[in-house]
């Protein structure tokens, strides 16, 4: 796969507020749940060490979760409170800034998701209304009392973030999980001030959560929020269909301090509004930044022939060419570049990309997901 065309513009450094990086590329959370305990070891700070070494601009960690009784799906995910989880993640963010990197966590609520294996927490699952997806039911609605220390939560641990010197912080609000869920009308069917017909109030918990966060973060620190209009319970739904509803779903969380919205696409090249501006058209993260004016990350099956969700069920996938990638980039359609995958298998991938070493980039082998490489 001989290169063809030049990738400086993913090498381009970036700053906003206090954040600089050195090259546009993102290394995208991906869940690994190799924290027995709650608790991230060594082996978690030496994975991602590596891929600060090698040239990754921005690392966010996997999810790591908020201090409720039912925050995790999974009993190996990470917790982001209580003093042990702290400091394993304090080790993490010194050996990555020790080898020149930027990271920030992702910070998390599963809500009513179900986890791969079948380990269940000892307490209820929590959600905006009780439901995983339609018609699933799975725990209980939250109270307003719940809601309340949630929120408080996310606040709590994106200000822990803060003090162990990470460099900025990223809140989880896509795939289907708890902040999600209070965007999607199928899992809140909630009549008070949480919930509603329009996407714009279903979106009141999610601003909230993010002025809490500002409010603890204060006015310089980057915040992130990832976004996504699929979900795993239903790959093909969609929250807002026009620009217009995308513009009331965005525009009061940025209002409320979200400076970066983290895109998620299943395939980045994909144009969200083909019937506005054809097939080559802006992606998901191309029209959060027309609309909103906000930097924004995109993400998305970047540099391998298969999209994520396959390898789940085993499915190897091979490099591919970025040359897309580099003409969206180009034209800053939008700013960085999240990859998951790619750099998951092979922490050495962005360096074999700014060298220009394509016969040297790794196929992905699900077997990856089963060990920290």
């Amino acid at each position: 796969m001989p290169t063809t065309f030049t990738t400086d513009t993913l090498f381009r450094p970036f700053q906003f507020k206090s954040l600089t990086l050195k090259n546009r590329i993102v290394m995208a959370p991906m869940t690994r749940t190799f924290s027995p305990g709650g608790i991230p070891g060594q082996n978690v700070a030496d994975y991602y060490r590596r891929r600060a070494e090698a040239d990754v601009g921005l690392i966010l960690s996997e999810g790591t979760v908020i201090d409720r009784p039912a925050s995790r799906n999974e009993a190996g995910i990470p917790f982001f409170h209580g003093e042990e989880a702290l400091s394993g993640w304090k080790t993490v963010i010194d050996g990555v800034h020790a080898a020149g990197g930027r990271m920030g966590p992702q910070i998390w609520h599963t809500g009513a998701t179900r986890g791969m294996s079948g380990w269940t927490p000892d307490a209820p699952v929590e959600s905006p209304s009780g439901l995983n997806g339609p018609g699933d039911p799975n725990g209980v609605a939250m109270s307003d009392e719940d809601i309340a220390d949630t929120i408080a939560a996310f606040a709590s641990a994106s200000a822990d973030a803060k003090k162990l010197g990470f460099d900025v912080v990223e809140l989880h609000g896509a795939h289907g999980y708890l902040i999600d869920q209070f965007f999607w009308a199928p899992t809140n069917q909630r009549d008070d001030r949480y919930g509603g017909a329009t996407l714009k109030e279903r979106a009141r918990f999610a601003a909230e959560v993010v002025a809490a966060t500002r409010e603890a973060l204060g006015p310089d620190y980057p915040l992130i929020l990832r976004l996504s209009q699929w979900k795993q319970q239903d790959y093909k739904t969609r929250l807002a269909t026009t620009p217009d509803e995308m513009a009331d779903w965005l525009l009061p969380l940025k209002e409320a301090g979200v400076d970066i919205f983290h895109c998620s696409q299943r395939r980045f090249w994909e144009p969200e509004f083909p019937e506005i501006d054809g097939e080559e058209g802006l992606n998901f993260a191309g029209w959060a930044k027309k609309l909103t004016g906000a930097v924004t990350i995109s993400v998305g099956s970047v540099g391998l022939s298969g999209e994520f969700l396959a390898a789940f069920g085993g499915q190897t996938s091979s490099p591919v060419g970025l040359d897309g990638l580099v003409k969206r980039m180009e034209a800053e359609e939008f700013d960085l570049i999240a990859v998951g995958r790619a750099i998951l298998g092979d922490p050495q991938w962005a360096t074999k990309i700014r060298n220009g070493d394509s016969e040297e980039l790794k196929p992905f082998d699900p077997a990856s997901l089963a060990e920290l490489v």
